[in-house]
This record gives C-alpha cells, sequence and structure tokens, in this order.
C-alpha cells in the first residue's frame, strides 16, 4: 500500500493548463506531486479530504511590489490568504536590488519601504536576505531600470550619459548572471520620464544573452497610451526580450472605451515578436499622488501622507473643501502621499481581464497604511466576481490565467501546473463561496473561501489562519523564458 506525506482526496482538480476540471486524489512527498489519479489504496501521514472543493496550482502573482516586505514580514498574509504562493518583485522600474542609495528612496521607489529598506547593493545580497527570511511564499525578481538610475545618476530628472548607462548595464548584467528574470521600467514616473527610449534600449540589449524578459509601467496609461505601447514593443524587438505591459489600463476618463484598441495593438505585436500583459481585476488604481493625474474628472482618495498621516482614507476632493483651497494645492500640501484613483471604465477592465493575452497580477502595496483592496482580494474577485458571477471566463480559464499562463512567462519552472513532478504549490478553494472580502473601506480583510493553501509541499494557510510553517524559496530565472513564453 503506497505511503504518502500528504494526500488530498476527492478534488475537482482544476490543473492551470486551461483545461475544464476532473475528480482525482493528489498525493505530495518531499515537496514535489508524487502521484494523480484513484489513490483509495493509498495513506498519508496527513490526509486532507478535498469534498469536491477545487485543487488548483497556488497563484502566481506576476506583479507586485513585495521586494522589502518578504524579508522584513515573511509571513505574507495578504498573499497567503488569497492563495498566491508565489510573487513577482522588481516591477515598475522599483527593486529591493541592486541598490545603493544615497539618502532617503526618491518617488516611486519609497513604495517599497522607507530608506533603511534598501540593504542589498548586489542582487545576490537580496537573494540571500529572501533565502535567510524564508518567506511564506516563493519570490522571483525582477532588476527596476529606476532602481538603477538611482545607483548612478545623481539627477534623476534626465537622461543618462553614455558612461552612466554602461555602468548601469553592468549591474544588470551582474543580476541576470545572478538570477533575475529581467528588466523592468516605470517610465511614466517622473523620476524615469526624462529617461530616452535610447537609454532604455541599451539597457535592455543585455537581456538577449540571457534569455530574459522586458517588463514595463508604460511612459503613459492615457491619451498616448497607443505611442507607449509602440516604444515598449520597440524596446523588446531590439533587446529579442518577450515584453509584458505592466497593469494594462486605459486611465483617464477622455481615454475610456478605447480597450479594444489597446488590445488590437497587442495582437498586431504579438503576431511576430512574443507579448503580453498584466493586469488587476478594478477600475482604480493606486500609487503615489502624483500631480499631473489630479483631476475632478473622478474620485480620488489619499491613502497616506507623510505631513498629514491623518488624512489617510480621506477623498482629496474633501481634503480641499475643508483647506479651502484647490485639488491641486491640497495634493501639493500633502506631499509626498498616496493615492486611490477611480480612473477606469469598468467595460476595458472586463475586456482586458478577458483577453488570451492577460495575466492577473495584484499590485498590491504592502506598505499602504489604507492600501487599495488588491492586495487581500486580487485572485479570488477573479474567480468569484468576474468567472462565477459575471461569467466573464469560466473557472479553469481565471486558474489559468493566475497560474500556467504566468509560470509559462516567466519561466517558473515545474511550476503553475498540477502535474507530477512538479512542484506542490497549491491552493484548494470552494468555487461556490470564494469572494474577495475586502474593499476601499476596509481593505485589509482576508478572502473567504480559501480552504488551504500549499507552498512546496508545506501546509502555510489553512481556515483563515497561518501554519507555523514557511516554506518559500527564492527561485532564479531558469533557462530562455522566449522558450517558454505562450
Amino acid at each position: 500500500m503506497p505511503t504518502y506525506e500528504v494526500l488530498i482526496r476527492n478534488a475537482q482538480v482544476i490543473d492551470g493548463s486551461n483545461s475544464p476540471g476532473y475528480l482525482a486524489d493528489v498525493a505530495i512527498c518531499q515537496g514535489r506531486i508524487e502521484r494523480i489519479g484513484d489513490l483509495a489504496n493509498a495513506t498519508a501521514a496527513q490526509e486532507v479530504d478535498a469534498a469536491g472543493r477545487v485543487l488548483a496550482p497556488g497563484f502566481v502573482d506576476v506583479h507586485t511590489h513585495d521586494d522589502t516586505v518578504v524579508v522584513r514580514q515573511p509571513e505574507m498574509l495578504p498573499k497567503l490568504s488569497q492563495g498566491v504562493t508565489t510573487v513577482i518583485v522588481g516591477n515598475c522600474g522599483i527593486s529591493a536590488s541592486p541598490v545603493s542609495l544615497q539618502g532617503d528612496p526618491p518617488d516611486p521607489m519609497n513604495l517599497l519601504g522607507p530608506a533603511s529598506a534598501f540593504v542589498y547593493p548586489t542582487f545576490a545580497d537580496y537573494k540571500s536576505a529572501v533565502e535567510k527570511a524564508k518567506p511564506g511564499v516563493n519570490v522571483a525578481a525582477l532588476v527596476g531600470h529606476t532602481a538603477l538610475r538611482s545607483n548612478h545618476l545623481s539627477d534623476l530628472y534626465r537622461t543618462a550619459t553614455a558612461e552612466e548607462i554602461t555602468a548601469m548595464r553592468a549591474q544588470l548584467q551582474e543580476s541576470l548572471e545572478q538570477g533575475a528574470l529581467g528588466l523592468s521600467t516605470g517610465l511614466a514616473y517622473a523620476t524615469a520620464y526624462e529617461a530616452s527610449t535610447d537609454e532604455v534600449m541599451e539597457l535592455a540589449s543585455e537581456l538577449n544573452a540571457y534569455g530574459a524578459l522586458y517588463t514595463t509601467h508604460l511612459r503613459s496609461e492615457f491619451e498616448p497610451v497607443l505611442e507607449a505601447m509602440d516604444e515598449a514593443f520597440r524596446i523588446g524587438r531590439h533587446a529579442r526580450a518577450p515584453v509584458i505591459v505592466s497593469h494594462l489600463k486605459c486611465a483617464g476618463a477622455g481615454n475610456w472605451g478605447r480597450s479594444p484598441q489597446l488590445l488590437d495593438a497587442l495582437e498586431n505585436a504579438a503576431q511576430d515578436h512574443p507579448v503580453g500583459c498584466d493586469c488587476y481585476p478594478y477600475s482604480a488604481s493606486s500609487s503615489t499622488l502624483d500631480l499631473k493625474q489630479v483631476t475632478s474628472d473622478f474620485r480620488i482618495t489619499i491613502t497616506w501622507s507623510t505631513p498629514h498621516p491623518e488624512v489617510g482614507g480621506r477623498d482629496l476632493k474633501d481634503i480641499a473643501t475643508e483647506c479651502g483651497t484647490s485639488l491641486l494645492d491640497a495634493a501639493k500640501r500633502l506631499q509626498p502621499a498616496g493615492a486611490v484613483y477611480y480612473g477606469m471604465d469598468e467595460n476595458d477592465v472586463r475586456r482586458i481581464l478577458a483577453h488570451p493575452l492577460s495575466m492577473i497580477g495584484s499590485d498590491g502595496l504592502p506598505e499602504d497604511p489604507f492600501p487599495h483592496p488588491r492586495l487581500w482580494g486580487a485572485f479570488p474577485r477573479v474567480l468569484g466576481h468576474f468567472s462565477r458571477d459575471v461569467g466573464l471566463f469560466p473557472l479553469h480559464t481565471a486558474v489559468h490565467k493566475m497560474t500556467g499562463l504566468s509560470a509559462a512567462r516567466f519561466g517558473l519552472h515545474e511550476r503553475g501546473l498540477i502535474k507530477e513532478g512538479y512542484w506542490a504549490d497549491l491552493v484548494l478553494f470552494d468555487p461556490q463561496t470564494i469572494r474577495d472580502a475586502a474593499d476601499f473601506e476596509t481593505p485589509k480583510v482576508a478572502a473567504e473561501g480559501i480552504h488551504a493553501v500549499w507552498v512546496n509541499g508545506t501546509l502555510s494557510y489553512s481556515d483563515k489562519q497561518l501554519t507555523s510553517h514557511r516554506n518559500g524559496r527564492f527561485l532564479v530565472r531558469q533557462g530562455d523564458l522566449r522558450t517558454h513564453f505562450i
């Protein structure tokens, strides 16, 4: 009679491949999926009756800003509680490494924490710190363009010189050798906006030799978004690197309804180059308070303010009225600060979510004292609200967008699928009750319907409680990501 470490019986297995589910037992040994099938005659040290619940691969959050939190707060409750077992950090041009700050972290690197959180001058230093912390989730990392700029430019509001580009390329190359997934940019932010396309192209040239990828927070998500997408694709073709457009959206009231144009541009680029995008399932965004985005066209909520922390959670309009000043002047008084912008149209969000080239990322901000609810609820919202309640796509497609598709694009070896021999990153959930409980009024609430989460075969979250076991690993880039990209 076979004996395993863990045996999950009677599960509705949705394996991450975009295929409908099937009933099976799943056995785990030494952190991996050992057997899948009818295991009625087997025994295990730990047995779980899934009772027809869905067993899926652990969700891969492809767009996070968990860079320093995975070390400083390794329990990772906001992610484990929604079924996430792997986070991709280093997005939007900001990363914890390789960084050597000369003072306070510049905007938007301050989203990752205070200066004391940036203690990783090399990518290898960061990898070692994550391994020592042993967080509750697996971690894989990009290198941020703005982070590199902060190391070598005394003035971030200009393009880099040839000498500075050479120095940045050397740091990027070293990081790629040490296992970085690729390069990310955040060209919409003021600290990177003046970087020329040529600057980014020269940096991205390092990616080809390593089969690494290029991800980008576009230079604009507003009216010039198509031009910004074209720039991203030109950089990717020049570098011969796959391109992932971060949190694809139609931002700003004047941009609503343009998602078909954006998706056509994505499809056209995909005809001769590996491209894709990530998105989150909300019509509100969140970042630092950007004076360029201050408008009366839609609601803006302040999430934090260094000089006025008491305004966290209040609308900018109400703050301005109370102060007897304009929205812009009120925003200036609050700087530095963070905000939620209710600046998207729900129909655009749905079109982008449903598109075959999109995958799911939370873009959650764990340092935010009043965070956007996506930090705690993005993945259950896709499964419960958009798949079950709205019927935007079948459940197996929703799971694919956060598991198999994501793992393939980022080259997460032997992850993202329920398959014999693969690592046992797994989530057990009830498809009838799963939902995001976090909202804009009470954003720090664990999701409903997540029954158990295993990370590398270790039960890490069960019945709305963390277990005492953390088993996350640092995942280095493996192989040429162009060969995995789907």
